[in-house]
């Protein structure tokens, strides 16, 4: 059994520690409970503050400093291992005494489309980690459908910073405002199933609705990785000819300040996934009072503040569109930031109780961890 470090201190090795889920663990006001979040290890030859691949995660680094943490917490990055390379490094863990958590965040890998690495990495994550979380209850109730052992379930705490978290919004006087952001197209982005539809909509509802489409250049490069010639040639008619009440922004990546303003300035941000379990961009709409429209993915909608239009296998249609935009009109419920810093403070006890828990050799999840935070 590992030995805490002094006292009630509990240094936990995130993996990444660079990560703005990872950031809002810790609680808005400590109490005794000390948890103390790593800083991620230099990565050679990468540039400061990448954090990938993750040195953590091979099975020499964990030896050649086993004492420097007292937890390890694994969240995000392990796709780059092979399933044989994930068992080594946990038959490590296990060797030196480091009690692992783990908090299924994707039961289905937004970055990759063949998903069978990553339902074994599942697999031997659900079996072998001392903690086991989750983020909604749809999703304890899939683990434990495919995996036999059902997560503790912490609810998904603020992406916004707090100060920018329930600010006012200015009363919308003109149209709608909708955004559809590609960004750089990461793997399970499905532009061509809803954007076809959100124009039509657009057209239909006169005047109602305006309509942006934003995206990184490289989404118009032939040679990029993602390119999709079909998204391309349909963003350069609209940016040539632009129909009324619709915009095409192509930009570099917003810093994350810009990107706060941009999701706060629209009504309805539109999601275009065509996979998923649980998003942060759906949080971040929350914090700033903006709707987030989306397919009938993963356990978005047990999230908040998200608007559905059908599986997302099957392309939107005007129709439900037209009708989800108009039901839009009507702003979501508003997340303040009291209640947020209340959920923060929940959910950092409740990892804090965890991580006591594992360093006291029991397992934790849905049948010792004592339910839902609320």
């Amino acid at each position: 059994m590992k030995v805490m470090s002094s006292g009630s201190r509990v240094r936990v090795r995130m993996v990444p520690a660079a990560h703005a889920y990872v950031h809002s663990l810790l609680p808005v006001h400590p109490t005794g409970a000390d948890v103390v979040h790593l800083p991620d290890p230099p990565v050679p030859g990468a540039p400061p503050g990448q954090w990938w691949p993750h040195p953590v995660l091979e099975p020499g680094w964990v030896r050649a400093h086993a004492d420097e943490q007292d937890v390890v917490h694994a969240h995000f990055g392990m796709e780059g291992r092979t399933t044989e390379q994930l068992a080594r490094w946990l038959d490590t863990l296990e060797d030196v005494g480091l009690p692992l958590v783990h908090t299924v965040h994707d039961l289905v890998n937004p970055h990759l489309v063949e998903q069978t690495r990553h339902r074994e990495h599942l697999a031997l994550l659900v079996e072998r980690s001392a903690g086991l979380l989750t983020l909604t209850e749809g999703a304890a109730r899939a683990v434990q459908r495919d995996h036999g052992r059902r997560p503790l379930v912490v609810p998904h705490p603020h992406v916004v910073p707090l100060e920018l978290v329930g600010a006012p919004r200015p009363p919308r006087t003109g149209p709608l405002r909708v955004g559809l952001h590609l960004k750089s197209l990461r793997t399970n982005i499905a532009p061509m199933r809803v954007l076809p539809a959100l124009l039509e909509a657009v057209e239909q509802l006169d005047g109602q609705v305006h309509l942006e489409v934003r995206a990184h250049p490289d989404v118009l490069e032939p040679f990029a990785q993602r390119h999709d010639p079909a998204l391309a040639g349909l963003l350069a008619e609209l940016r040539a000819a632009p129909p009324a009440g619709v915009d095409v922004v192509v930009s570099p990546r917003l810093s994350d300040e810009r990107l706060w303003a941009y999701l706060a300035g629209l009504d309805v941000s539109v999601l275009a996934y065509a996979w998923g379990t649980h998003s942060g961009w759906v949080e971040a709409c929350r914090d700033v009072g903006t709707w987030a429209l989306a397919p009938a993915v993963g356990f978005l909608a047990e999230q908040g503040g998200v608007l559905t239009w059908g599986p997302p296998e099957v392309p939107a249609s005007v129709a439900r569109i037209v009708e989800l935009l108009e039901e839009a009109a009507t702003p979501p419920p508003r997340v303040t930031r009291a209640e947020r810093e209340a959920e923060r403070d929940l959910v950092a006890a409740r990892h804090a109780e965890v991580y006591a828990a594992v360093l006291a050799g029991e397992r934790v999840d849905a049948s010792t961890g004592g339910g839902e935070v609320a």
